[in-house]
């Protein structure tokens, strides 16, 4: 993760795993077909059909494409918070996490991907 290529919001999201406050991010309501991409280095992360609103205030997605990769045993976050840490599969960068909530909102998949929209850009199709 560059930091002259970001914003500075967006390199303590993604190389220092900050998080946005909540309802700010401009992609929250993004409608538009297309790919949802990582904001440092481009990669492929969510297509815009699984994304959904959860109410939580950050961009959620009940599905994920190649380009994220869950963190595993990060104990604070499995246990107590019933989380796992999500990154891009090319640059590392933090992009949120992962819930097993998505049963709330009838996700096909039962996953809630809570995403940091800064950390994120879009593509249409």
């Amino acid at each position: 993760v560059q930091e002259g290529k970001l914003s500075k919001l967006a390199y303590q999201v993604l190389h220092d795993q900050a998080t946005e406050r909540p309802f700010t991010s401009a992609l929250l309501k993004e409608k538009r077909n297309g790919i949802f991409t990582c904001a440092a280095c481009g990669t492929e992360l969510f297509a815009s059909n699984t994304k959904f609103d959860s109410g939580t205030g950050w961009p959620s997605f009940y599905d994920k494409l190649p380009g994220v990769e869950m963190e595993e045993g990060n104990l604070m976050d499995m246990v107590i918070n019933m989380r796992n840490e999500v990154h891009c599969t090319k640059c590392g960068g933090h992009l949120g996490h992962v819930f097993n909530d998505g049963i709330i909102w009838q996700v096909p998949t039962g996953k809630r991907y809570c995403i940091n929209g800064v950390s994120l850009g879009f593509k249409e199709a």
